[in-house]
């Protein structure tokens, strides 16, 4: 029997919460997704977000929380 089949032996074996644990951990493990134009735009949408914050524009952190039920529901 092959390491990798063992493996999965294995984890069918496993309770659901641990299954779940590792599953969670094997996906922290993943190589990330995003190419290297996506990360920089996301750098670059970052950036603008903290200055336009130290600009004094923005919403306040409690007023977010208020409003991110609404944000999911749509």
């Amino acid at each position: 029997m092959s390491t990798l089949a063992e493996i999965q032996d294995a984890v069918t074996q496993l309770p659901g919460k641990e299954r779940k644990a590792l599953q969670v951990w094997l996906n922290s493990q993943a190589e990330p997704e995003m190419s290297a134009q996506e990360e920089e735009h996301l750098l670059r949408s970052l950036d603008a977000a903290i200055a336009d914050l130290d600009a004094g524009k923005g919403v306040p952190l409690e007023e977010a929380r208020k409003q991110v039920g609404s944000w999911a529901a749509r």
